[in-house]
C-alpha cells in the first residue's frame, strides 16, 4: 500500500499502529534515502561474519524485511529471531515470512525485556533513535553482552550534525528528496510535528562514543547520505 498516513492533519505523535504498519514498506522506501543499498549493505557484512547455526537478532524488526533478505541470501542454517512492540508489525512480518517461505522467530516484546544470548549478530535498523537518551546506553551494553566474542553489531539511524549551519542545509536536502519521493510540503511538515520529541537521533560522533563506551573494540561508518547512517561495531 501507498504512504498516504501523513496526508491528514495529524491528532497525535508518531506510533507504529496498525495505520502505519500497513503501509510501513512503502514508507521506508520513500522516506529513507537509499535504504535499499543500506538493506544491501548489512546483509553483505553480516555473510562476512555468519557462522553454521550461529544466532541472529533484529530489533524493531518491523515487517522483517532484513530477515528475510538475509535468509534469502545465506547458504547457512541460522536462528533468525525478529523483535518488535508493534503487533501490528509482526502480523505483517509473519505473513511476509509465509509467503517468502522464511523461518524467523517473531517475538512481541520491549528490546529491554526481550532474552538476548549469544548472538553472533544483532541488527537494529533505525530502532535506537525512537529510544530515550538515558536509555540508550543501557540498550547498547545489553547488546554488547549478548554477543559472542567477535560478535558483530549492524545498525543503521538517522544522525544531526553538530554545526547548525550544516545541519539545516542537511535537513533541507533530506526534504527536497522526500518531495522527489512524491511527499508534499504538508505531509513533510506533518510527519515532522508527529516525530517531535519522538525521534531524537545523535550525532555520528556520538554514536560512536556510545558504542566504544559499552566495550566494543571498533565501530566503522559503512555508509552515509547527508543525514543518515549505517555502522559496524565489532566485539
Amino acid at each position: 500500500m501507498i504512504d498516504k498516513v501523513f496526508e491528514k492533519s495529524i491528532q497525535k505523535q508518531f506510533e507504529f499502529d496498525e495505520e502505519v504498519a500497513s503501509v510501513f514498506d512503502d514508507m521506508l522506501n520513500r522516506s529513507v534515502p537509499f535504504y535499499k543499498e543500506m538493506q544491501r549493505l548489512t546483509i553483505n557484512f553480516a555473510l562476512k561474519f555468519l557462522e553454521e547455526d550461529n544466532k541472529v537478532y533484529d530489533l524493531g524488526c518491523s515487517t522483517a524485511s532484513t530477515l528475510i533478505e538475509l535468509s534469502k541470501h545465506c547458504d547457512k542454517n541460522l536462528e533468525l529471531i525478529g523483535i518488535d512492540n508493534s503487533k501490528a508489525m509482526l502480523d505483517r512480518a509473519a505473513n511476509k515470512c509465509k509467503a517468502f517461505g522464511v523461518d524467523i522467530k517473531l517475538i512481541e516484546s520491549d528490546i529491554f525485556d526481550a532474552d538476548l544470548t549469544q548472538a553472533q549478530l544483532i541488527i537494529s535498523n533505525y530502532t535506537l533513535q525512537f529510544i530515550r537518551p538515558l536509555q540508550r546506553e543501557k540498550l547498547i551494553a545489553k547488546i554488547y553482552n549478548s554477543l559472542n566474542d567477535k560478535g558483530v553489531f549492524i545498525f543503521s539511524e538517522k544522525v544531526i550534525s553538530p554545526h547548525k549551519v550544516l545541519n539545516k542545509q542537511c535537513i533541507d536536502e533530506y526534504y527536497d528528496f522526500k518531495k522527489t519521493q512524491g511527499y508534499s510540503e504538508f505531509e513533510i511538515a506533518q510527519k515532522r510535528e508527529a516525530l517531535e520529541n519522538v525521534l531524537i537521533p545523535y550525532s555520528e560522533d556520538e554514536n560512536r562514543k556510545m558504542i566504544k563506551d559499552a566495550g566494543f573494540t571498533h565501530c566503522e561508518t559503512l555508509f552515509k547520505w547527508v543525514n543518515f547512517a549505517t555502522f559496524i561495531a565489532i566485539k
